[in-house]
């Protein structure tokens, strides 16, 4: 039975055929890769709100994870509806074309709608860029674009994209609630939220590649935010019989969820899948951490005080493994050596 209403043939009929490619660049503003492209410049450069940038990339994980899980839950295919043919393009297009205006896999849900839904309104609530209210029309502006744009290209229905915007607001709402009961772990707690929708999406995906990456990445973020929470904890204590239970605590989590991510480098083949999401939680770990190390002075400090230090011992290591090294010390030590025989044979003649 389909689920459409007759939405093609209108929309389509007004887009020429030269225009197929622009439509199709325009859905890349609802593409995992642009969308990560945003969360990602916006943590790194938003140091002057890094937890709320924490909970862009915790709620940016939690949906890709839950639109996952849905689009196996209901299995429904997509609509075969192209806006062109691919072969009525001229060559040199088509492979543009085939990448960005074309799609496989489930339809129902989109995850174009859901995950635009999801990360420009989470944008449009903590970024500081005019007022509340116009960043929210930019927000519904372009998910609407967006959506605009895949029912256009014949991926989706209708009902496909509205139901991806409702269940991305209904997410939204759930999720805000939550954070506001836990004000101060914000962070943590919706990187937690990934932690757990990845968990239940791994299930309900059948061990999906995108589920077992996205369960990495989760456990990877959560990770290193605990271990720059513990720093940041650290810093704070003027005594150091303080620490210690921000040490277990923190320490505690941040372990928990690399252990099973060096695990899955361990005991699973280098190019595997697990080994991949392993490999991908280890480095986002360090993406996070990366840009508190230099934007933090004390930080920076410790940090450059240990790369001094070790770029010392190395220097060190380095000199004593040279040949020149070993030849002067071998002939220091004939030298010395001949001086104390020729003292001994005194002592032992006098």
């Amino acid at each position: 039975m389909s689920r459409g209403i007759g939405e093609f043939e209108p929309l389509q009929e007004v887009i020429p055929e030269w225009a197929a490619v622009l439509v199709a660049l325009v859905t890349q503003l609802g593409d995992v890769w642009f969308l990560a492209l945003v969360v990602g410049g916006v943590y790194w450069f938003h140091a002057s709100k890094r937890e709320d940038a924490t909970v862009i990339i915790g709620l940016t994980l939690a949906g890709f994870s839950l639109i996952t899980a849905l689009k196996h839950v209901f299995a429904l295919p997509r609509p075969g509806q192209p806006l062109v043919a691919l072969e009525s393009l001229p060559w040199l297009i088509q492979p543009l074309y085939e990448a960005t205006g074309m799609g496989s896999g489930y339809g129902f849900p989109s995850g174009h709608a859901l995950m635009t839904t999801i990360v420009y309104f989470s944008l449009a609530k903590r970024l500081s860029i005019s007022t509340v209210n116009r960043r929210a029309l930019a927000a519904a502006a372009l998910v609407g674009i967006v959506c605009f744009s895949r029912v256009t290209l014949g991926l989706h229905y209708l009902v496909d994209v509205v139901a991806g915007v409702a269940v991305g607001l209904t997410f939204l709402f759930v999720a805000e609630r939550l954070l506001a009961r836990y004000s101060t772990e914000q962070g943590t707690v919706a990187l937690s939220l990934a932690v757990v929708v990845s968990m239940i999406n791994l299930v309900a995906s059948d061990m999906d590649p995108d589920a077992v990456l996205t369960l990495g990445a989760s456990l990877g973020v959560f990770g290193g935010w605990q271990l720059i929470r513990l720093g940041i904890d650290l810093f704070t204590f003027e005594r150091p019989s303080n620490a210690a239970r921000p040490i277990l605590f923190r320490g505690g989590l941040a372990a928990a969820a690399a252990a099973p991510l060096v695990a899955s480098l361990e005991y699973f083949h280098l190019f595997s899948l697990p080994a991949a999401g392993g490999a991908l939680g280890l480095a986002l770990g360090v993406f996070i951490t990366i840009p508190v190390l230099h934007h933090s002075h004390r930080a920076s400090r410790v940090w450059r005080a240990l790369v001094f230090w070790l770029t010392m011992a190395a220097l060190g290591v380095r000199y004593l493994l040279r040949p020149s090294t070993w030849r002067r010390g071998y002939a220091v030590g004939r030298r010395y050596a001949g001086r104390f025989r020729r003292w001994l044979g005194t002592r032992i003649s006098g």
